[in-house]
């Protein structure tokens, strides 16, 4: 699935209406009472604003002399004071406000993420396939950030500053006269204005900022997933060139965007000065005519200057408003794409069974014009062992994959003792099965972690219980920390053979009744791979064990054995009777015997050739 276009800007409100539940949750008295306490907070830091002009008017003009120059000037001790108490005010009910409301802000980035997160695991296997995981869990960092972000500025900075003006103006307009209000308003509509197209014009430097920065971490992320891959060919400058190519496109937006906030700021400041000379001229034309005082030139000026300054970041909160509130669209976008594989509505849990599988005609394709399996039907008895072999492409993972409810069949039916997987919950569907993957991918933390992820909640008993029937238990034990030995990212510190003993171990601990086996040991060398098969071989007893295999030689116990070819059945029956037959299974064993064959003598001939050669002394070359 392809990233989801930016929305229209009309969503914006939508934005807004789906976090307001997360502001004002169900059952949270506390947090009501705070967000109800935060915006009387406001209310109260604002009305303390604009009362300081007018006291500091009135000190003025109770210091200035009244006449002569010989006049005694009597210091306004009250005025001064209740100045200072207005500020004082003014400024503790903002601080107030922010440590009252600090925790509905968190705890509604909090839980708007926790869904995000849960939604995600929801997704189809398709989803996560089609979208690069650094850039998800970028989307879900700036959808929060953007939740502080807009709020912060919204409630707390635009909406309060708007409500300062059109008080001030009235105070102007019922003190002075109609001019000096209009005065006010009109130069700051032509600030906002000029501010606001201006804002809008650069802001696609914002989004190119965004995507060139999800692009580089997303390249930087996947890099250094695969660091191994990259170190194999060689391709670490390949791989800085990629990086370095996002970053400076990232650069180029970056300047231009620097460059245009600069002209913005400018322009800013010289509307604002242009307002602030005509409103002192007409202060001045009344001061001279008797109508003003001096203290009432300074309260004019004092009004302008004090709503200046929050106007002054109006360019830039509003272009982060706006940016926050396309990165909380984008999040929310997220939870709207819908859970391809569904629960049915009232859907029971699947209850404890044998472990019967059946496919019953199944058909399925990832793609609708391309058809992977077509009518494939097979049973694996309680307790029995099943292998699916074929050639690449025939379709073998995606069994597993129907099974586990990755993906729903299309046609037909898969059900596990009598119930039909799309019937029962996926939570006890996948509960009742374990499965011991080809890459066993572990997560960057301890051994001990990476196990009991099987059974979160094991005790360490458990935990060692399970690495020994893996065979894991006295490789662990003779490493300096143990249990508490961390993996490393993916896994990368431990062998294969030892990741997969861990995985194998995981899949004991958690218990399940069938057991999925996809190509477990395709990827080790033949003596590791028998010590896996070992441990393998006590893990699948007295469980229903379906066995998706390339090595036919991991196969030849199983009690069926099905052939895959081109999402069709092609043959089946025990090892002995399908090597008997001649058909595509004898034929897959006689080829990859004649490949073992060659590879042993090769390496027999490897080893008398190194016999053979002759020897020097100790750092001489032979003659």
């Amino acid at each position: 699935m392809p990233p989801a276009p930016p929305r229209p800007e009309g969503s914006h409100l939508g934005a807004l209406l789906r976090i307001a539940p997360y502001l004002w949750p169900k059952g949270e008295r506390e947090l009501r009472i705070r967000v109800v306490a935060a915006l009387v907070l406001v209310a109260a830091a604002k009305a303390a604003n604009v009362l300081v002009p007018i006291a500091y008017a009135r000190a003025v003009d109770a210091l200035a002399p009244q006449s002569g120059v010989g006049a005694v000037v009597a210091v306004p001790v009250a005025l001064l004071l209740g100045y200072g108490l207005l500020r004082v005010m003014a400024s503790v009910f903002g601080e107030l406000r922010n440590a009252i409301f600090a925790k509905v802000q968190a705890r509604a980035g909090r839980r708007v993420a926790l869904e995000v997160f849960e939604h995600l695991h929801a997704l189809s296997m398709r989803f996560h396939m089609d979208r690069a995981t650094g850039g998800l869990s970028r989307v879900i960092e700036r959808g929060v950030r953007g939740i502080a972000t807009s709020l912060n500025f919204l409630l707390f900075n635009i909406i309060p500053t708007i409500v300062e003006i059109l008080f001030v103006s009235l105070i102007l307009w019922w003190m002075f006269a109609l001019s000096f209000a209009l005065t006010m308003l009109g130069t700051i509509a032509a600030y906002v204005t000029f501010t606001l197209i201006f804002t809008n014009w650069r802001l696609h430097f914002r989004r190119q900022m965004n995507q060139t920065d999800e692009e580089a971490n997303t390249k930087a992320v996947d890099s250094l997933l695969n660091y191994e891959t990259v170190k194999y060919f060689g391709n670490e400058g390949h791989e800085a060139r990629r990086y370095n190519e996002s970053l400076t496109r990232y650069e180029r937006a970056y300047v231009r965007s620097e460059t245009t906030l600069n002209m913005l700021n400018a322009g800013q400041a010289f509307i604002m000065s242009v307002g602030l000379t005509v409103t002192m001229l007409l202060a001045g034309s009344g001061i001279a005519s008797g109508t003003m005082s001096v203290g009432d030139l300074v309260m004019v000026n004092t009004y302008l200057i004090q709503l200046y300054l929050p106007l002054n970041i109006l360019g830039f909160a509003y272009r982060e408003i706006k940016q926050g509130l396309t990165d909380m669209e984008q999040m929310f976008t997220l939870l709207a794409v819908p859970a391809e594989v569904r629960d049915a509505p009232g859907a029971p849990a699947l209850a404890k069974g044998p472990g019967e599988i059946r496919f019953e005609d199944v058909r399925f394709g990832y793609r609708p014009d391309r058809e992977i399996l077509k009518g494939v039907s097979l049973t694996v008895p309680p307790g029995r062992v099943l292998a699916i072999v074929g050639p690449t492409g025939a379709g073998k993972s995606t069994i597993s994959r129907l099974l586990f409810r990755f993906y729903d069949a299309t046609g037909g039916r898969v059900t596990v003792d009598g119930r039909d997987v799309r019937d029962v919950t996926q939570s006890s569907l996948r509960a009742a099965i374990g499965v011991v993957p080809q890459d066993t991918v572990l997560f960057n933390d301890t051994i001990r972690y990476n196990i009991a992820y099987g059974r979160p909640g094991a005790t360490d008993a458990e935990v060692e219980a399970a690495a020994r029937a893996a065979q894991v238990h006295d490789f662990v034990a003779r490493l300096p920390e143990g249990y508490a030995t961390r993996v490393g990212e993916r896994g990368l510190k431990l062998s294969g053979g030892e990741k997969q003993r861990v995985a194998i171990a995981r899949t004991i601990l958690k218990d399940p009744r069938i057991l999925i086996l996809d190509e477990a040991t395709s990827a080790l060398d033949t003596r590791t791979e028998q010590e896996i098969q070992a441990a393998l071989r006590d893990v699948s007893r007295n469980r229903t064990t379906l066995v998706i295999a390339h090595r036919l030689s991991t196969v030849v116990d199983a009690d069926e054995i099905i052939v895959l070819q081109d999402g069709r059945i092609a043959e089946r029956g025990s090892h002995a009777g399908l090597s008997a037959a001649g058909g595509l299974y004898a034929e897959m064993w006689r080829r990859q015997a004649e490949a073992v064959a060659a590879a042993e003598a090769a390496a027999r001939a490897q080893a008398e050739a190194d016999l053979d050669r002759p020897r020097g002394r100790l750092g001489e070359s032979p003659a």
